[in-house]
């Protein structure tokens, strides 16, 4: 009896959430900006969704990159006090708002071949996954921030030429 209880409970869930997940696909379509959070790699159709309404419409409400960083938690924190310096991230910062950020830079890496390189370098360099992921988040934020001030969509073959054009040392690693 409590079987097919929870079992009737649990598919009238799974109906739901089926339904709620296609009202956020219609209504992420109508937005202004879905082409070019739909273009990110990796993002698919529960992220794409996500990192849009992390960023919103209102382009003026993060004047930087930055600020962007700060205010999804991503950006680490550097505390001073005395001869004593130490770095973490923020606590107070909206939490699913950070996550998400977190899961597409996990997702990316599977997706474009920078990011796999860049996380590879980062491990190299004794990171752990998460700091290694939450590095190449802050870097997909920058890059993404440009692309909606600009309302253009993310080219990966046009950021690696930026990054060839700048010398980046990531541009050695891609070659391998």
């Amino acid at each position: 009896m409590i079987g097919k209880a929870l079992a009737l409970q649990l598919r009238t869930l799974l109906l739901s959430i089926e339904q709620l997940n296609q009202t956020i696909e219609q209504l992420f379509r109508q937005m202004p900006d879905a082409d070019l959070f739909a273009a990110l790699p990796g993002a698919g159709e529960h992220l794409a969704p996500r990192l849009l309404l992390a960023f919103g419409q209102e382009r003026s409400r993060f004047t930087s990159a930055q600020d962007l960083l700060q205010y999804a938690g991503i950006a680490p924190v550097t505390e001073r006090s005395g001869k004593k310096d130490w770095v973490h991230w923020r606590w107070s910062c909206p939490k699913f708002l950070r996550q998400s950020f977190v899961e597409w830079a996990e997702q990316s890496r599977q997706h474009s071949f920078w990011a796999k390189a860049f996380y590879d370098a980062q491990k190299r360099k004794g990171k752990t996954h998460q700091e290694a992921i939450r590095a190449l988040a802050f870097k997909w934020i920058r890059i993404v921030w440009r692309c909606w001030q600009d309302k253009k969509p993310y080219d990966e073959a046009k950021y690696l030429l930026a990054l060839k054009k700048k010398g980046s040392p990531l541009v050695a690693q891609l070659a391998l």
